[in-house]
């Protein structure tokens, strides 16, 4: 028997995602995956649907329901509603759990404003909130350092890489585009110009880049906000160490002023 096999009867048996994944080596992805491709299903078949009378719910003048959506494949979870997890799922898509929470249960802006961030408080909430991250990052290949290294790349970035300027001779033509004969030297006349020229896409990083153009100024080359980016990477790192020698012998310098000052300022108000 293989190990998708044995796994079908542990899900049949009740067991989660994430039990099967630890027991058999192998992703929560791919327990997914397992389950996708053979077919796998657990409880009681649905019953088929009767004509019914419909419900028809009552909502006051004040609140306004919000349009339905499909509702999203998520992680199993035996603590949480399929509402409780839509809000999630909601939540980490613009991280305002006022909005998630009018999406996911359809309520008023004033009910929503109340109840998302209570629900976001929730032990439970938080916990499978962490599930869904952690999967994300699963599936995007990604983590923390990835973000930061990314962050970084832009701190660091140098426009010298982009462009490519300085100054040159030129030799002056005229009105006919003909090169200008200085007798006195006894060559062509020059003259020194600046210029900027952008380098190949195929050989920078455009990644860095937040806006290139051309404009009737010349040419416009914009690199990501490098200084939002070092104090980005600047709140993350641990408090440097001032220590040096230079550093110190500055502090003594300071201190040792401010004490002739304050020695010739006491010698002056004695003499007074």
């Amino acid at each position: 028997m293989t190990n998708q096999e044995k796994a079908e009867k542990d899900y049949l048996a009740g067991m989660k995602y994430k039990d099967i994944a630890v027991k058999y080596d192998v992703s929560i992805n791919t327990v997914k995956s397992w389950k996708k491709r053979n077919g796998w299903s657990r409880g009681a078949p649905k019953k088929s649907k009767g004509v019914q009378p419909k419900k028809k719910r009552v909502h006051t003048k004040q609140e306004k329901v919000a349009p339905s959506l499909p509702s999203p494949e998520l992680p199993e979870s035996d603590e949480l509603n399929d509402k409780q997890k839509a809000f999630c799922l909601y939540y980490l898509q613009r991280y305002n759990a006022t909005w998630a929470y009018q999406k996911a249960y359809g309520r008023s802006y004033d009910t929503a404003r109340t109840n998302g961030p209570r629900l976001l408080a929730n032990a439970r909430i938080k916990n499978y909130l962490a599930e869904l991250k952690k999967q994300q990052s699963q599936d995007l290949y990604l983590d923390a350092n990835d973000i930061l290294k990314q962050i970084a790349k832009q701190a660091f970035a140098d426009y010298g890489d982009y462009i490519d300027f300085g100054s040159e001779e030129v030799i002056e033509v005229d009105a006919k585009g003909m090169p200008v004969f200085d007798p006195e030297t006894g060559d062509y006349r020059k003259y020194t110009r600046s210029f900027v020229n952008l380098k190949d896409k195929e050989e920078v990083d455009t990644s860095l880049l937040k806006k290139v153009s051309i404009g009737r100024d010349g040419v416009v080359v914009e690199l990501m906000d490098q200084q939002k980016a070092l104090q980005l990477l600047l709140d993350r790192l641990p408090e440097p160490e001032v220590n040096d020698e230079s550093t110190n012998s500055l502090l003594t310098a300071l201190n040792k002023g401010l004490q002739k000052i304050w020695s010739d300022k006491k010698n002056e108000d004695d003499k007074g």
